[in-house]
């Protein structure tokens, strides 16, 4: 096996445009030599991606696909380089279609993803990298979710009427209650949290936030004996602005998320937000 890192494969994607493992592949033919690589890619037929190089992919869109029964939902998003691109049906048929193949296989990771089989002798990656010569442009799939074992919602925003979703949320609450999980997967559409609880967010963050609270108020010139609760203040804010369970609701914003949830008498297990390009 040839000495690479994944940065390594991630320029070589950059470079080219070609699919992940086919990047891995290259680099261990080419002994972990990037540029031999790209000639690599470039005899075996990815000439046509390798045109592509230096393209950013920062439009494209999400899709979602819910189980009948609500237990299960995947939530997918697939790049392209224009919105003209991103309306077209068939590149929509594409996303659609790696999310029925999510939610059929169920795989492990976007790694395990690229390399399953969506067609007979054809990976998904193969699938991507067809598209991306059928459409004339760079196609990635860089992230995916799969939620299943409890009430599994999805809500889809589009920023423009002509394009599709461009913001996606998947939500999996503990028991069913469909007002509640729209209500949550809007909120959390709008007001893109980081994390579901607190427990979630490293302790290192949390202790540089107050460092910098204490940095920041010390240089505004603060009384030595306030600082204590302006730092807590200020670390409070920050858990309000990342932390979904914190948050004012933004249907009332004098209850908090976690309020709503209670009031309901339900639980969110956990969420995923994704926005095209970020």
């Amino acid at each position: 096996m040839a000495n690479f890192t994944a940065a390594d494969v991630k320029k070589l994607r950059e470079l080219t445009g070609a699919g992940m493992m086919d990047c891995k592949k290259a680099l261990d033919e080419a002994e972990g030599n990037v540029d031999k690589a790209v000639e690599i890619l470039r005899v075996k037929g990815q000439k046509g991606v390798a045109k592509r190089e230096g393209r950013s992919a920062e439009n494209g869109a999400v899709v979602s696909l819910i189980a009948d029964d609500k237990s299960s939902g995947v939530l997918v998003e697939l790049k392209c380089e224009t919105d003209f691109v991103a309306k077209g049906d068939k590149f929509v048929a594409v996303a659609d279609a790696i999310a029925a193949h999510v939610a059929k296989t169920s795989p492990a990771d976007l790694e395990s993803l690229l390399a399953s089989e969506i067609e007979a002798g054809k990976t998904v990656q193969a699938f991507v990298d067809e598209a991306n010569a059928t459409l004339g442009e760079k196609i990635v799939l860089d992230r995916f979710a799969q939620f299943s074992g409890g009430y599994v919602a999805a809500y889809m925003h589009r920023t423009s009427p002509d394009l599709p979703p461009q913001v996606g949320v998947l939500v999996e609450l503990d028991k069913e209650d469909a007002t509640v999980a729209k209500d949550v997967a809007q909120h959390i559409a709008a007001f893109a949290p980081k994390f579901l609880t607190r427990d979630e967010i490293p302790a290192e963050t949390v202790e540089n936030e107050r460092r910098v609270a204490e940095a920041t108020a010390r240089e505004e010139g603060k009384p030595e004996a306030a600082l204590p609760k302006i730092i807590e203040g200020r670390v409070t804010g920050f858990f309000k602005e990342n932390v979904l369970v914190d948050q004012p609701f933004a249907k009332d914003n004098k209850k908090s998320v976690q309020k709503v949830l209670d009031e309901a008498g339900v639980s969110l297990k956990r969420f995923a937000r994704f926005r095209v390009g970020v």
